[in-house]
């Protein structure tokens, strides 16, 4: 019998939890938010035993302070246990709490004086544990429907894959994205923007991705990339992670990141379960 599938939801307050439990709900899944941390261990015991098909697929969104005790509880469970955890930048968090007008959890406690010194608290509270999570997403740069493709790709009932691979074009003048386990800067190839022909068009064109990937610079450089990456992937596998994501950047995320992240997802994609997002892109696409 498969085993019953639990997803422990937590990350930086303003980073999107509210917004993946309702996409998660409506996935299907029995979404629990603000779960009293004494009663954990009659819950771990309920979704083990209980015949009610909801708890097939459980949701937890829990806080930062709560996080700990959640790991606690359920890890000698025989459910499967996944973290998923959100994050997003400092400033983008303080832009999202001033236009909501909300108030940050650590300010209602007392235990910050400022919106700023929450944040910060709470990202150190974090420290210790995101290396837990089966998969960091950054809401920095996602929309909201970026945000449901994500989820859905990840989290469907269908089942999840033993071991994903995300390529993520960005480019570097926008910020690194902060949810990139390896990532490579590729600024030194011949830029397709100087052309002023080539300029409007990104490396989903092809008159631009032939334009990167002809150049001598470019095959021995993916050469070496696929090279490094075909060993990193193996060794990944045997450690047993569950999700990876490569970064790939250049100045502004249109034309060479672009080029490049296309080519490794059709590299990639008939060995592993794969996915690429565009984040800088002008008109931003996202596949499976």
């Amino acid at each position: 019998m498969e085993k019953r599938r639990v997803l422990l939801i937590s990350g930086m307050s303003g980073a999107g939890k509210s917004s993946a439990m309702s996409m998660l709900e409506d996935m299907g899944y029995h979404c629990i938010d603000s779960f009293p941390v004494q009663l954990l261990d009659l819950l771990t015991d309920l979704i083990e035993s209980s015949s009610d098909i909801r708890y097939n697929f459980t949701a937890l969104a829990t806080s930062a302070g709560d996080f700990p005790e959640f790991i606690r509880a359920f890890k000698n469970t025989e459910l499967d246990v996944r973290v998923l955890f959100l994050d997003a930048s400092n400033d983008v968090l303080l832009q999202r709490y001033k236009s909501t007008r909300r108030t940050h959890p650590l300010l209602i406690s007392n235990v910050c004086k400022s919106l700023e010194e929450a944040i910060q608290t709470e990202r150190e509270m974090f420290i210790n544990y995101k290396d837990r999570a089966f998969l960091t997403l950054d809401t920095t740069f996602l929309s909201f429907k970026e945000l449901k493709f994500k989820i859905e790709s990840y989290f469907s009932k269908a089942g999840v894959p033993a071991f994903t691979i995300s390529f993520i074009s960005f480019g570097y003048k926008h910020g690194v994205p902060l949810d990139a386990d390896l990532m490579f800067d590729v600024r030194f190839l011949p830029n397709p923007y100087w052309d002023v022909n080539l300029r409007p068009y990104s490396g989903d064109d092809k008159i631009v991705y032939d334009f990167v990937m002809e150049k001598p610079q470019t095959i021995e450089y993916v050469k070496i990339l696929t090279d490094f990456l075909d060993y990193s992937f193996k060794q990944y596998v045997n450690e047993g992670k569950n999700h990876l994501t490569v970064g790939i950047g250049c100045t502004g995320g249109q034309h060479r990141s672009v080029s490049i992240v296309n080519y490794l997802y059709d590299f990639y994609n008939d060995k592993y379960n794969c996915f690429k997002g565009h984040r800088d892109k002008v008109g931003l696409d996202n596949e499976k």
